[in-house]
């Protein structure tokens, strides 16, 4: 079996599968994507970095590859949909840089509170400026951290030991869990009015880009610090530097960017008290060399038949099942994924009820597939179809999976229900006769709406004008409506409508909708 090795891998991890008597494993650091893709068809699996994009061309190339290895994180380098099209598995190294990340972000936090960047410039142009470079203590200071997976888990452990106090938010982490780690959850806008320090460590995605913007930093204690590690775009640039104009924020340090490298005029550079670092998060050599084991071990076991851990396409199911299972594992996902955007508050228990024939089948990969969609608009990346099971359990989610045998008002059909701190929140999914996913219920409520894409969730009053208000709006911004569906309780009593669009709403006409009258709830979700 052949191996392509694309980026520059540590030795430790090439070494592992150079091991392997049956591999041919060939490193071409660097290579083009013509050249990859004309030499593509020749190989098993291909492990990769940041460095490598593997396209749709390429992929459609690969007439024997099996196997997509990122040695990191993400896999936004990867055409995840063109890989699972082509049967072909994608797997990530989630846990390989934890560490590094969260001591570089622990190491800006020390930079920007005692002005090492500034004052080591200084001192190196000749200046003794003790006085200019007075600085702050991290102990008895609020640290919030937004997002606690395994990297803002790590953080708030290193932070204790500073004597600092821990604030997060973590809509899928419990409260007992937090307790364990003598940290308190919070929500958003305590996080704001109380931190002295702010670090975000959730994913990059339509829910989370601009968390912090201008109304956030308008409510934030005056003198905050604010870090970003993890994605770029989650802080809004042009809002921070405002926020560090006007005074509210004392300093900031950065590791990423919204553009990278960013442009040279970008004008938080020109702020004294904003530390930045060129995306060293996971720049160690620990980290590398951890990276590049995980990702060679994967491959290797899942060459050899013995497993496939971190997938983030495919859940283990054999072929034969994965024929009738395969439609419901994709509706398992965009119901996941659709709950997971419209559900609220903190979740406590997952409740998945099966009937119709496909209880004659093992569901594990379909419950596997609906947590995974849970999962993700919070944690993003780092849950995958194999993991989301742990890391539901890491955060004490309960995940219940029940087979009925009583007779429904579908053939096949999954129920969904959620219970949080604050509300139950139900969703049925079925497929329809050509097996296309089909949400059929929320609540109370039967709609008949296709999970996909971008879609307006709107809760009103069932009043004549609605369906024309909403299309007006949408004209307005020149956003064509591929499909919407309605239901109500009762009539004139609460109704559901889903929007399928197919481009995003901006904020503004989803502001100019929520002051609709009769219109009592709208959601931008994206599946």
């Amino acid at each position: 079996m052949k191996i392509l090795i694309s980026d520059k891998l540590a030795e430790e991890g090439v070494k592992i599968l150079k091991d392997v008597k049956d591999f041919q494993v060939d490193c071409k650091y660097g290579i083009k994507p013509d050249e990859l893709k004309s030499i593509i068809k020749d190989y098993d699996a291909l492990i990769i970095r940041s460095g490598t994009t593997v396209t749709a061309d390429i992929i459609a190339a690969a007439d024997k590859l099996k196997f997509i290895g990122r040695a990191g994180v993400g896999l936004d380098n990867v055409d995840l949909p063109a890989a699972t099209k082509k049967g072909i598995v994608a797997m990530n190294t989630p846990a390989g840089n934890t560490t590094s990340t969260a001591e570089h972000t622990m190491s800006l936090i020390l930079s920007m509170s005692r002005n090492i960047p500034q004052s080591h410039g200084a001192l190196k142009a000749g200046k003794w400026e003790r006085n200019k470079f007075m600085g702050v203590e991290l102990y008895g200071k609020t640290l919030g951290i937004i997002g606690l997976g395994r990297i803002g888990s790590t953080v708030a452990k290193f932070a204790r030991s500073f004597g600092m106090k821990i604030l997060a938010f973590d809509p899928y982490i419990s409260m007992e869990v937090a307790a364990k780690m003598e940290i308190e959850m919070a929500e958003l806008d305590q996080i704001f009015r109380q931190a002295d320090y702010i670090t975000v460590h959730t994913p990059k995605s339509s829910e989370t880009k601009h968390l912090i913007s201008d109304k956030e930093f308008a409510i934030m204690k005056k003198g905050v610090r604010v870090v970003n590690c993890a994605r770029g775009g989650i802080i809004d640039e042009a809002a921070l530097a405002r926020a560090l104009e006007k005074g509210i924020v004392a300093g900031c340090a950065l590791d990423v960017y919204e553009q990278e490298p960013p442009p040279a005029d970008l004008p938080l550079l020109k702020f004294e008290n904003c530390v930045v670092t060129p995306h060293l998060g996971a720049s160690t050599s620990e980290a590398q060399v951890n990276v590049a084991i995980e990702i060679a071990n994967t491959i290797r076991d899942a060459l050899l038949g013995k497993g496939i851990v971190n997938a983030a396409n495919f859940p283990t199911v054999d072929a034969a099942s994965y024929k009738v299972l395969g439609p419901y594992i994709n509706l398992a996902e965009r119901m996941g994924k659709f709950a997971g955007q419209l559900v609220n508050g903190r979740v406590n228990e997952i409740e998945i009820v099966y009937s119709g024939a496909i209880t004659g089948y093992k569901l594990a990969p379909v419950t596997m597939s609906l947590v995974y969609g849970l999962l993700w608009p919070i944690v993003g990346e780092t849950v995958n179809f194999i993991n989301a099971l742990e890391l539901a359990k890491e955060r004490a989610i309960k995940v219940q999976e029940i087979i009925s045998s009583e007779e429904e008002e579908f053939v096949n059909l999954i129920n969904l229900k959620i219970k949080t701190d604050k509300e139950t929140f139900s969703l049925w999914g079925t497929l329809s006769g050509n097996k296309q996913p089909r949400i059929v219920k929320v609540n109370s409520v039967y709609v008949e709406a296709f999970p996909g894409g971008y879609m307006l969730f709107v809760n009103n009053n069932d009043r004549p004008g609605i369906v024309g208000a909403v299309g007006t709006v949408l004209a307005q911004e020149n956003i064509n409506v591929a499909g919407i569906t309605f239901g109500r309780e009762t009539p004139g009593g609460m109704a559901i409508s889903v929007v399928n669009v197919d481009t995003e709403v901006p904020e503004r006409a989803i502001e100019k909708l929520r002051k609709t009258k009769d219109i009592l709830f709208v959601k931008l979700i994206k599946v």
